[in-house]
């Protein structure tokens, strides 16, 4: 039988995020599950899905591309046009309708794409021609990723512009903020680390000129929502997507002093790696990344209940996101709060598929 009376410390304490009292701490993560219908538009059961979960303090959406361009993957959804927007509409409506909150993340893949995903059989593009190590996830299966293409400088404020123009969808679909998308390989990332940028210009060399592309964005993004609904997403011990930086904390110290004049809503961190395999650079303590910024601090890294608690208590994050657990247990503040057993997640239907995996994990209550 669970426990109702044991104490829960730290999780369940409410928190203001930008101009939003949130009732939790636990956040749903981005979490990428290939179920986007025709178009890479939202349907109907992605809006059941996130609508089960709105007892979390905040939902961070699956990352959403933020052009044609910045698709990478199968069956995932966008925001850059109105048939999108009108599929993520549900999915706001229906969360607000139970009191939850939802940011929106915002995403280009960069290299971390094919040529059967692009228009017109482009090339897709990155900081630097460097082709990644592995395979793309096509319609046509598994594909080896090809060389990208070097993104002129003439053409970076279009790039910008894609974040900016994604942005101001994402407001008219209902979200209450967005997330920046600059881990896990993808482009904003690609820029960051030196192991895929090795640009000469204004947007490559230095630490100043790797995370110019960062802030400008940043900086797009905030024009439209205010910097206090915008949060930003970093991953710099994670080598997904064949990532490697060869000073990541001096790197990522950087690029987060270069944000805190911004007043972001918060700064996402993956603390941990993506899989078993790669190496991104030396290691060292992300922790000392809260220390730098100067706003909230929410950590991602394979939490349970205890440990979050803990890291809470000590004062070494403000928020934690949460992703398998989400996946399988739609009820996560209640089962955590009651110390209840927790559903077994089922990898196998983790991407693609149907309701099966999706929106068919029994609440605690039945």
């Amino acid at each position: 039988m669970p426990n109702a009376q044991k104490p829960v410390i730290g999780l369940f304490l409410p928190l203001k995020l930008g101009p939003y009292e949130l009732p939790n701490r636990m956040v749903m993560a981005p979490l990428t599950r290939n179920r986007a219908g025709p178009g890479n538009v939202p349907q109907e059961m992605n809006a059941v899905y996130y609508a089960q979960r709105a007892s979390a303090g905040l939902i961070i959406s699956e990352a959403t591309q933020v052009s044609p361009q910045g698709v990478g993957y199968p069956h995932t959804p966008g925001i850059h046009n109105k048939e999108q927007v009108a599929g993520w509409q549900r999915v706001t409506a229906a969360i607000h309708e139970r009191g939850g909150r939802i940011f929106l993340q915002l995403w280009h893949v960069g290299r971390i794409s094919h040529p059967s995903l692009q228009p017109g059989g482009a090339l897709p593009v990155a900081p630097s021609a460097i082709r990644p190590t592995g395979q793309a996830i096509t319609y046509q299966g598994m594909q080896p990723f090809v060389t990208p293409r070097a993104l002129a400088i003439d053409e970076i404020p279009d790039t910008i512009g894609q974040f900016r123009s994604a942005a101001r969808y994402a407001l008219e679909a209902g979200f209450d903020g967005v997330e920046i998308h600059a881990a896990n390989g993808y482009l904003l990332d690609q820029f960051l680390r030196d192991g895929t940028n090795q640009r000469t210009d204004a947007y490559g060399g230095s630490l100043e000129n790797r995370t110019r592309l960062l802030g400008e964005v940043t900086e797009a993004v905030a024009s439209v929502w205010g910097s206090e609904r915008v949060g930003v997403r970093l991953s710099p011990l994670n080598p997904f997507n064949d990532m490697y930086d060869s000073h990541p904390e001096e790197t990522f110290s950087y690029a987060v002093e270069k944000l805190n004049p911004l007043g972001l809503a918060y700064l996402h961190v993956v603390e941990s790696k993506i899989g078993n395999t790669g190496d991104a650079g030396p290691g060292f303590d992300t922790r000392k990344l809260r220390d730098i910024f100067t706003g909230l601090y929410m950590a991602n890294g394979g939490y349970d209940r205890e440990r979050a608690e803990a890291v809470l208590a000590a004062g070494e994050a403000d928020l934690i996101s949460f992703g398998t657990l989400f996946i399988a247990n739609p009820d996560l503040p209640e089962r955590f709060a009651r110390y209840a057993p927790l559903n077994a997640p089922d990898p196998e239907t983790f991407y693609g598929g149907n309701e099966k995996g999706y929106t068919d994990y029994p609440f605690l209550e039945s």
